[in-house]
């Protein structure tokens, strides 16, 4: 399957089950607001699909929370397979993705840096050599 496929039928996914999520377990005690669905990176041959999510706060729940996706995957899985019509409706699976956190971090780091600007030499064309 040519790549360019791949990576539409990833963006439809994620799209899809970004907006499902909410829909699904917004009555639970599940914090659906804090999940976001970063990518989704699907099989060559459709079969599975893993999904990617980051968790704002909850730090000491967010196994937890990957896990009740994992276990009410199907559910999603159901609902995505009426939106989004596949040869295949892959199953899911869901991991956590911290890198929005560990750019974060580091965006921070580099904020708190404190470099000064080296002085810009505006007279290039003179020279302070005599000789």
């Amino acid at each position: 399957m040519s790549s360019a496929r791949i990576i539409r039928v990833n963006e439809l996914l994620k799209r899809e089950i970004a907006v499902d999520i909410p829909r699904l377990f917004a009555n639970g005690e599940f914090d659906t607001g804090a999940i976001t669905v970063t990518r989704v990176e699907t099989a060559a041959d459709l079969r599975d699909a893993t999904v990617y999510v980051s968790i704002f706060g909850h730090e000491e729940a967010r196994s937890q929370m990957v896990r009740f996706l994992n276990v009410h995957r199907k559910e999603v899985q159901a609902r995505m397979s009426k939106h989004v019509i596949l040869k295949y409706t892959p199953r899911l699976y869901f991991k956590f993705d911290d890198s929005i956190e560990t750019g974060d971090r580091v965006l921070g780091i580099l904020a708190q840096l404190d470099i000064p600007d080296e002085p810009q030499n505006t007279d290039k064309g003179t020279s302070n050599d005599a000789g």
